[in-house]
């Protein structure tokens, strides 16, 4: 059974606080998520303090401030990653967090974080890229605004610097939060494995829960999607999130998938073979036959249970002679 690898996104949702970020840690464990990822930033390496929000987080905040003001109100510092990560450990789910700087890739591995996650912002960029590369971790980058060139020069530059390829898993991604489901293009998913044969996912920002499930369906190793513990709470990216009852019924869905997908051999599954006598049939008599008579059309039918002569036999039975005399709907004998 295929097992899809579901990150639960807490991001920024947090809002700043240590006792939220907790909190949405044991959400995601309920909601029976893999892992729940943070984001490790400083904003004065992240963002210039002139750069605007975003369309879709001015919406969401209704706040003129700039986007370093908002983000500054969103860092988590050193100690309260180290107790989220020992929180995460307690509650058995994986920790991870994608990092926007140098400082933050050396911070984040002297943690021991077993998996990096890169942004779709940071594809592009060169050196971040490189120094993750040379850490030779596993590795999940997001794809959103990339063209099939750009996501090529950035596993060129990871594998250059060290990273082996089937460390990577690439994600298709839309970055509009949410995500109209008309831009979605959930298809370019397996165009990205068929161009560069690697483990794909998908990132997930549309409302719902959907699109996530159809790209289980369709060969998602992993499955990104940011949650909140309540939309209505102020920050960014909380009306675009699943709460936890939403999120755990994404995951629930993810899981029954991978029970349906199945091997790809067909055969009769071990529930159903039961079945197989009481809706199948046999050859039975129509009417009453007499020993000698031929068997006919007018004189045999086809009805279950199947305990006689399969009707796969049918053209083997007609013509014979009856061995002996058979009752209305007795199975037939040859």
């Amino acid at each position: 059974m295929r097992k899809t690898f579901v990150i639960a996104e807490a991001g920024v949702n947090h809002n700043g606080s240590i006792k939220i970020a907790k909190k949405m840690i044991d959400a995601a464990v309920l909601a029976g998520a893999d892992a729940v990822k943070f984001q490790t930033f400083e904003a004065e390496k992240l963002v210039t303090k002139s750069a605007p929000m975003a369309e879709y987080q001015k919406k969401a905040t209704g706040e003129s401030e700039s986007q370093f003001e908002m983000i500054k109100r969103l860092e988590l510092d050193k100690k309260a990653h180290q107790e989220l990560m020992k929180h995460c450990k307690k509650r058995g789910i994986l920790f991870l967090s994608s990092p926007f700087d140098l400082e933050s890739i050396e911070f984040l591995n002297r943690l021991g974080l077993e998996v990096f996650k890169v942004a779709s912002g940071e594809i592009t960029n060169v050196p971040f890229l490189r120094k993750i590369g040379t850490l030779r971790k596993k590795i999940i980058i997001s794809t959103g605004m990339a063209d099939l060139k750009e996501i090529e020069n950035a596993l060129c530059v990871l594998i250059k610097a060290g990273t082996p390829k089937e460390n990577i898993t690439l994600l298709h991604c839309n970055t509009e939060y949410p995500t109209p489901f008309e831009d979605v293009n959930l298809s370019a998913m397996l165009t990205i494995r068929d161009a560069f044969k690697v483990r794909v996912g998908y990132s997930d920002h549309t409302p719902g829960i959907e699109i996530p499930i159809a790209a289980a369906v369709l060969g998602a190793s992993v499955i990104e999607k940011h949650f909140t513990l309540d939309k209505n709470m102020q920050g960014p990216d909380h009306r675009a999130s699943l709460e936890p009852d939403d999120l755990g019924a994404m995951v629930k869905a993810i899981r029954h998938i991978e029970k349906a997908l199945g091997s790809r051999i067909k055969k009769p599954s071990p529930s159903e073979i039961k079945n197989r006598r009481l809706v199948r049939k046999s050859i039975v008599a129509s009417r009453f036959i007499k020993k000698g008579e031929l068997l006919t059309q007018e004189n045999i039918t086809t009805k279950r249970p199947a305990t006689g002569i399969s009707p796969m036999s049918w053209d083997k039975v007609i013509a014979q002679k009856a061995k002996r005399n058979f009752k209305k709907d007795e199975s037939l004998e040859l």
